[in-house]
């Protein structure tokens, strides 16, 4: 079956595009768009906002309302685009660095909030722009660039730790899974409220070279072999997950949306204001008399 053609959504004036052969970051970029494409949503009222990094360039390439922003602020721009125009489809485009460490404070508000943003962090567990320093999400012993001898920090899990903070739509792919990352992308944007996408990405020239992987072929197979579905992952052993990690639809339990709950607080203040009949009736008489 012949694929959509998405060249419409891209400014193809900027391209060829930065990024290192093998990175995934262009296969979540194609994931994002064949699913936007297929909610047909109005290109002019969609906004995509992106961070520093390698994954935060992913906005100079789409042609939508679109904002390249500072190191871990995407979120706080995001935030103000849907409060100030809750009609738009606001998409933040983001890396693992990026959201959770320099970002980190503003991710766990945005989903404490429950503001309708769709997030998608393209997690190679690695600082891929800057030199290859470890990040967050850098597995345990694994080596980096401050980090020659193995990593000794826990890496943080985002979508337990956006569950904790209040997201209300949560899933995580791979980039060996790109058609379901297009899937959970219609998922995200179709839930009023935070939703937050995890997708597993691959690094192979600082992330993969440093930890004696070939190369980006071998990262994708590592990819899915170490994945398990939800299904999969509920039945195995403490034992059996070590090593692997689960893919799926993780969360989904919606609740009050921010920007719905802020306009109806301004209804309410608005309304409390508005003088009744009677005291209408008693201003006019005392200005008669």
């Amino acid at each position: 079956m012949a694929l959509e053609d998405i060249s419409q959504y891209l400014r193809l004036d900027k391209f060829p595009h930065i990024w290192c052969p093998g990175c995934g970051n262009g296969i979540i970029m194609q994931s994002v768009l064949r699913g936007l494409d297929k909610l047909g949503l109005d290109q002019n009222k969609i906004a995509v906002i992106s961070g520093i990094g390698c994954s935060s360039r992913a906005a100079g390439y789409l042609d939508f309302n679109t904002l390249h922003t500072t190191h871990g602020r995407a979120l706080t721009f995001a935030t103000g685009i849907k409060m100030a125009k809750p009609e738009l489809t606001v998409i933040v485009l983001t890396g693992d660095g990026d959201c959770s460490a320099i970002g980190g404070n503003h991710l766990i508000h945005a989903a404490r909030r429950n503001i309708d943003l769709n997030v998608v962090v393209f997690n190679n567990s690695i600082y891929g722009m800057t030199g290859g320093q470890f990040s967050p999400t850098t597995p345990l012993n694994d080596i980096a660039a401050t980090a020659p001898f193995g990593n000794l920090d826990p890496p943080f899990d985002l979508c337990e730790l956006t569950k904790a903070a209040g997201a209300t739509y949560i899933a995580r792919s791979t980039t060996y899974h790109a058609t379901q990352i297009s899937n959970f992308v219609i998922k995200a944007i179709q839930n009023k409220g935070f939703s937050f996408l995890d997708i597993i990405t691959q690094c192979p020239v600082y992330y993969g070279r440093m930890n004696k992987i070939k190369d980006a072929v071998d990262m994708l197979k590592e990819q899915r072999d170490n994945a398990r579905n939800i299904k999969q992952w509920s039945i195995l052993s403490d034992e059996e997950k070590q090593g692997k990690f689960v893919i799926g639809e993780l969360h989904n339990q919606p609740r009050p949306e921010y920007t719905e709950s802020y306009q109806s607080l301004i209804e309410r203040h608005i309304e409390k204001r508005q003088p009744s009949p009677k005291s209408e009736e008693r201003e006019t008489k005392s200005r008669e008399e």
